[in-house]
């Protein structure tokens, strides 16, 4: 464990915020920290801030191929042979809440490692709006990097702490949909949970597939977990995925909630849905312990 000491940086969450909008000396903080500026604003009030007792938190670096990437990693202080869960975000990359969920995880007993998988191709922190981060950035992150830098993220918890063989993902929005790449992806993989992750997309050099067209190949069972006014991605289309994976006998579940949008974990932003987030997690939780990741 001190050599995880050793390559942690000092980050202090921030865990109060004026007007209900991040300060804008926040939006180039240290990875894990500050909410990026395209995904404001931010609600103060509905902001979860989970403490670091009792943990080792802050940035690592990982090997992987052609470069180390940053991670966020968060486990219980002193603890080996961890379960390990890898924590992918939302298109806004590893700020203030995704390093949040993973000291969420920790504190449940995970090794919960939160990689920035945009790091090749730019920061979220340098785009204002959505549309131009998507464009910019988002649409030039290949699924296959992504999928191998998850592998080098695996096997590095698997020496520093985690167990190798108790892997689970959970991804939000960007990476929802990951998470279901990934269960087709690595055989070594025991569960995934997928926050609102799109089943369809565009088909593109970098995103050649989409979930419903990988339902054969998966290998880990994944609990979705979606909401009826989600505007980008109809309820038809988990109902699809649903019906495809259980003819061909793949175990998964959903969980539709008719009063949720999209983003209704996100504690930060104007979807939040408490008492929705809240059964998401206990279900994800769950959901890994049941198929041996917790």
């Amino acid at each position: 464990m001190q050599s995880i000491k050793q390559e942690i940086d000092s980050l202090v969450p921030p865990t109060s915020f004026s007007d209900g909008l991040v300060r804008r000396d926040f939006l180039k903080a240290a990875l894990g920290a500050g909410i990026a500026a395209a995904a404001l604003p931010a609600r103060s009030a509905t902001m979860i801030a989970t403490d670091a007792n009792g943990l080792t938190a802050g940035t690592v670096s990982i090997p992987a191929g052609d470069r180390d990437i940053p991670a966020y990693l968060a486990q219980p202080e002193g603890k080996t042979g961890l379960p390990v869960i890898l924590v992918v975000s939302e298109i806004f990359g590893v700020h203030h809440y995704i390093a949040d969920v993973a000291r969420r995880f920790a504190k449940a007993g995970y090794l919960a490692l939160a990689p920035d998988l945009f790091v090749r191709q730019g920061d979220p922190n340098a785009y204002a709006s959505v549309g131009e981060l998507v464009k910019n950035l988002i649409a030039k992150v290949p699924d296959a990097q992504v999928m191998k830098d998850l592998d080098a993220c695996a096997a590095w918890a698997g020496t520093h702490g985690g167990d190798a063989n108790r892997l689970g993902i959970n991804g939000f929005c960007w990476g929802g949909r990951i998470v279901w790449l990934y269960a087709a992806h690595n055989p070594k993989l025991k569960a995934g949970v997928s926050w609102y992750g799109r089943l369809v997309n565009d088909k593109t050099p970098a995103t050649p597939t989409e979930p419903l067209d990988l339902v054969a190949d998966i290998k880990a069972p994944v609990l979705g977990l979606y909401g009826v006014r989600d505007a980008g991605i109809p309820v038809a289309t988990v109902e699809d995925m649903r019906l495809k994976l259980q003819r061909a006998g793949k175990e998964s579940d959903f969980v539709i909630y008719p009063d949720a949008g999209h983003g209704f974990h996100a504690d930060y932003r104007p979807g939040y849905v408490k008492e929705d987030a809240e059964d998401g997690w206990k279900r994800a939780l769950e959901w890994f312990g049941k198929h041996g990741v917790g």
